[in-house]
């Protein structure tokens, strides 16, 4: 794992200790503080990873032990190179929902194991003919504002959430902030984790927790997981969705590498990733669980925390694995208010903008030319626009359009000075 990315210069795990190596120092993180990190990203994942089966029906806690599997899937597909975390995937919530509708929820799932199917001929595609075409479909001047995008398009969200309660976002922010920019040692790298702990006890006292789930929940419980059924109806509408994801799934893996200062694309390679993608969305739809995807909150916080382990996403894992049998402490995270996780969102999904930015910066992009003016203008205009292309039951909006008009731009346009 050894290589520059942004001011870190390389991080392993020894004996339970990850090790630090930035500006000539060596600092150690203890396995304590290493699980305290993890913790921290699986409360990043928590809300969007929930709310996806609360929306389409699904269980919970199903989504919760298919998000953690999928990850560890995903994790040894690619090596245990990639430093991300896989969620419920946002992008089925319409097709699963109309399924469900017509025949049900069990039908749904089938329709997911088929959408992790497609990604897994095309991962086969991607390593037959070899990744650098889809490469060269993404170079700076398109990848970085398809980064800008992803985070943009996720502030609408974020504000969402914090306007439930300004002053209670607000304070998790500045915790937040105060962490990040005044702590020392191992304190600064669990900002999220400190915010919100801080926020929930604030938000307790002034009585701004519904604590009856928690009251109301069992210590243990098993997640109702469901096996499949299949019918080309479901297959039709919910199996085209991983053309759309993976278009995200590009930009997630770049804005990753961009975080961490590595070409994930090249290595492990897009295939790799592609197929830990399927095989954790085919888990899933298996176990009764929503689709998978590359969480963009996990990669905001790997650009705050600067801390690029690989191994403290897959802690984070874990924890959403037990969680999904531990019932009490899962009541616990559903309490916590949705102004708390808006005013971390503020944060990570601000940061994710960033990174795009960062980019175009580092990679001297010329915005005085008209080509690149054009390009990255619309992309963004597309992408944070909302714009919506809807073809019988196949939907294409924001970031995935904003995409294809990138990549087809970038390939029409000249390049004449």
């Amino acid at each position: 794992m050894w290589g520059k990315a942004g001011g870190l210069k390389a991080a392993f795990e020894l004996k339970g200790e990850i090790i630090m190596v930035q500006k000539g120092t060596i600092s150690k993180i203890n396995g304590k503080m290493a699980w305290a990190l993890g913790l921290q990203h699986f409360l990043a994942m928590f809300g969007a990873t929930v709310l996806v089966p609360l929306l389409t029906g699904l269980d919970p806690l199903v989504a919760l032990f298919t998000a953690g599997v999928g990850t560890w899937v995903f994790h040894l597909v690619t090596g245990r190179k990639v430093p991300v975390f896989l969620g419920s995937s946002f992008a089925f919530i319409a097709p699963i929902v109309l399924v469900a509708k017509n025949q049900g929820l069990a039908y749904a799932t089938g329709g997911i194991v088929a959408a992790g199917i497609v990604y897994l001929i095309i991962a086969a595609m991607v390593a037959a003919v070899g990744p650098e075409f889809i490469v060269k479909l993404f170079p700076p001047v398109v990848s970085g504002p398809v980064i800008i995008v992803i985070g943009l398009s996720l502030a609408p969200t974020a504000v969402k959430m914090a306007s439930t309660n300004w002053w209670l976002a607000g304070f998790t922010s500045l915790v937040i902030i105060l962490v990040t920019t005044v702590a020392r040692n191992g304190i600064k790298h669990i900002p999220v984790l400190i915010g919100v702990g801080l926020a929930y006890l604030v938000a307790l006292i002034f009585k701004q927790v519904d604590t009856k789930p928690l009251v109301e929940a069992p210590w243990f419980a098993i997640p109702g997981f469901m096996l499949p059924k299949f019918s080309w109806y479901a297959i039709s509408v919910i199996a085209p969705v991983a053309i759309v994801t993976m278009v995200e799934h590009i930009g997630d893996v770049l804005t990753n590498g961009a975080v961490v200062g590595k070409n994930f694309l090249e290595d492990p390679g897009l295939h790799a990733t592609l197929a830990g993608d399927g095989l954790a969305t085919l888990v899933a739809g298996f176990l009764g669980g929503p689709a998978n995807t590359t969480y963009s909150e996990n990669t905001g916080l790997l650009a705050l925390t600067r801390v690029y382990d690989p191994s403290v996403l897959r802690k984070a894992a874990l924890l959403a694995i037990l969680v999904s049998f531990w019932a009490k402490i899962g009541a616990i995270l559903r309490t916590i208010p949705q102004s708390v996780i808006g005013g971390v969102s503020l944060i990570l999904f601000g940061m994710i903008a960033s990174v795009g930015i960062r980019m175009l910066k580092k990679e001297e992009i010329d915005f005085a030319h008209p080509r690149t003016l054009i390009i990255v203008s619309v992309v963004l205009t597309l992408g944070v626009g909302g714009a919506v292309l809807k073809i019988g039951n196949f939907e294409l909006s924001g970031m995935p359009i904003a995409a294809i008009a990138g990549i087809i731009l970038n390939l029409v346009l000249p390049h004449n000075e």
